[in-house]
């Protein structure tokens, strides 16, 4: 930090000459970059900002008009202020001219009373400056070194905020866009207060700069980003405005935690890679021997040899828009079901599938039966991916070794395909869940269901392809009410009489009984199988 004017005026080497403020007295808090010595009346031009001018003024204009500019000029050029000796020129106080230019200018004027070797004083001031410089130096070096080993040892955002707070002293927070606080070292101070009405606190204090400091709330605002993408901001509560150092420290925290996060998410995204790479490797036999899967799982901390493993399939219930950024999304998504293997403590491999699907190789735990460890693991997901985003979780069968894994993945991702159209918000989903529309869609492929379909419902649907109607609707409401027709015609928005004539042409089309069960039965079938068909082309 800079001296003051106030700073010089304290020193020995200045008060031997008994200084005396005749001009500016409210501006001594002004930083005083350099001293220079200069008897000219034209120096303003060889001035560069911040200089406390030194002068005897023997070579000043005599021209109060002059004198006046002289001091307006210096002002102008951010000199921080003029010493004069008085003896030489002016003898015991300086010409009205002179005072009254600088009060207009706001731009402090001292005099000398007494003689003072100049030199003395530039050497006692510039001594200061440099060694503030060289304080300033070392401080930066050892916030560098600490910030340093705390980004190689990848420390935790409450780990970096407990250094700031051990080198400032200081209450440090670390907020997200949302204001809402993420870590907090209170030094000391009670929590609570420091915390008591945080978002709406905080929302006031809007800085433009990167990093600034507020005299209203007294808090050093650092932004906490990098790659144009900013997600936080790190406060320091000041109780007066912060030094050279307290900023040089908020900044180098924030890249620790900005560097941290980079780090983090890099870290997390190969083990995604890995992981994925032996979840391909082992459904599609790119291991010549089942112990080379294994140890490549054991390498990344995932013991699957001796235990009864599950695979599963986990699918977001809304349609992924590859165009806009669908990948990013169900990379979001593994992460978050990492997360939730870990919260459960199952460990686990964890990887995409492919643009649609996270697969989870899940080796369970002595004595752990699979139906708590699936609902542990959808919970704590449901509550990692966030509120609004929805997904079904489905599991093949339980296997005892890593040859039949391929059997229970494809058990699993079956189950999700079919759970995803009409997730009725269980926990998870295993075929027996699945009855009909399951087996419907595991024989979705086979011919002979696609021909039972269209000869159950062909003439029907291309009755209202040719006509546009709704009959087929009409048909799956009075099937999917029980039979029902009271119900079916107020679930169709229509009259009893409108419905019943629907009920009629259909049973014209179909050539059948709608009353008659065995009839009724082969039509629901055939109409799941459709749906089966369309979805699938879809």
């Amino acid at each position: 930090m800079l001296p003051t004017i106030a700073d010089v005026l304290a020193l020995e080497t200045v008060r031997r000459g008994s200084p005396r403020v005749v001009a500016g007295a409210d501006r001594l808090d002004t930083k005083v970059r350099w001293v220079h010595v200069g008897e000219i009346a034209d120096i303003a031009h060889l001035l560069r900002g911040g200089e406390l001018v030194l002068t005897t003024g023997v070579a000043l204009p005599e021209d109060p008009e002059k004198l006046a500019d002289y001091i307006g000029e210096l002002s102008s050029v951010g000199a921080s202020g003029l010493i004069v000796e008085l003896g030489r020129r002016f003898v015991r106080e300086l010409p009205r001219a002179v005072v009254k230019s600088a009060e207009e200018h706001g731009f402090p004027v001292i005099v000398l009373t007494r003689e003072t070797p100049f030199v003395q004083i530039t050497e006692s001031v510039h001594e200061r400056i440099i060694d503030i410089q060289l304080e300033e130096l070392r401080a930066s070096e050892q916030l560098h070194e600490v910030f340093t080993e705390l980004s190689v040892e990848g420390a935790s955002p409450a780990e970096v905020l407990a250094q700031v707070a051990r080198l400032s002293g200081r209450p440090v927070l670390l907020e997200n866009l949302a204001h809402q606080v993420l870590a907090a070292e209170s030094a000391g101070r009670d929590a609570g207060a420091l915390l008591a009405g945080w978002e709406t606190r905080s929302r006031t204090v809007a800085p433009a700069e990167r990093t600034a400091y507020d005299p209203a709330s007294g808090w050093l605002v650092t932004t906490v980003g990098a790659r144009g993408q900013d997600w936080g901001r790190l406060i320091l509560l000041c109780d007066a405005a912060p030094s050279p150092r307290d900023l040089v420290l908020a900044e180098r925290a924030a890249t620790t935690l900005a560097l941290g996060r980079l780090l983090e998410r890099h870290q997390e995204s190969l083990e995604r890679q890995a992981h994925g790479t032996i979840i391909t490797g082992i459904l599609t036999h790119a291991y010549a021997d089942p112990d080379e899967a294994a140890a490549r799982a054991r390498a990344v901390g995932v013991p699957l040899t001796g235990r009864k493993l599950i695979s599963v399939v986990i699918r977001p219930t809304e349609h992924i828009d590859q165009a806009l950024d669908g990948q990013a999304q169900l990379g979001e998504l593994a992460e978050a079901t990492a997360a939730a293997c870990r919260d459960a403590r199952l460990p686990a491999l964890v990887g995409a599938l492919d643009q649609e699907r996270v697969g989870v190789l899940l080796p369970l735990p002595p004595r752990t039966q699979a139906e708590p460890a699936l609902t542990s693991l959808a919970e704590r997901l449901r509550v990692l991916w966030g509120p609004g985003t929805a997904f079904v979780l489905a599991a093949g069968s339980v296997v005892e070794s890593i040859r039949d894994v391929r059997r229970s993945f494809l058990e699993a991702e079956q189950v999700a395909d079919v759970a995803v159209r009409q997730p009725d918000g269980r926990p998870f989903y295993r075929l027996p869940d699945l009855r009909l529309r399951g087996l419907l869609h595991l024989l979705r492929d086979d011919a002979r269901l696609q021909t039972f379909a269209e000869r159950e419902l062909g003439p029907l649907l291309a009755h209202d392809a040719q006509r546009g109607g709704d009959l087929t609707r009409i048909l799956r409401v009075y099937l999917d009410s029980g039979r029902n027709k009271a119900v079916a015609a107020q679930k169709a928005h229509l009259s009893r009489p409108a419905f019943y004539d629907r009920l009629r042409r259909l049973e014209r089309i179909l050539d059948t009984d709608l009353d008659d069960v065995e009839s009724c039965l082969s039509l629901h079938v055939a109409l799941l199988a459709l749906e089966s068909f369309r979805r699938e082309s879809r």
